[in-house]
């Protein structure tokens, strides 16, 4: 991780950008948007969990759908009431 901060400094570009980090956005409680997510392992319309090079990311809440997906990015709208992490074990 250090070096990807080192090379993002330098160069002033974002980390998650050269690296496989997830960036998460959320707005309000009723959108949220994962930036280099790995893909979809579980979906329902209360419950999501959505793999990344680093964990997992699990949401919960009511008429979640998913909107604007693309290869790297995905867009979860509904109404959300909790998000929570899985890290990955990386030995």
């Amino acid at each position: 991780m250090r070096d990807y901060n080192k090379v993002s400094k330098f160069l002033e570009i974002p980390r998650e950008v050269i690296s496989n980090v997830p960036k998460i956005t959320i707005t309000g409680f009723d959108e949220i948007l994962i930036e280099n997510f790995k893909g979809i392992i579980e979906y329902e319309d209360f419950f999501a969990r959505i793999s990344t090079a680093i964990g997992n990311i699990n949401i919960n809440g009511f008429n979640l759908k998913l909107n604007q997906m693309t290869d790297d990015d995905l867009l979860v709208s509904g109404k959300i009431e909790n998000i929570d992490f899985e890290e990955k074990n990386l030995k």
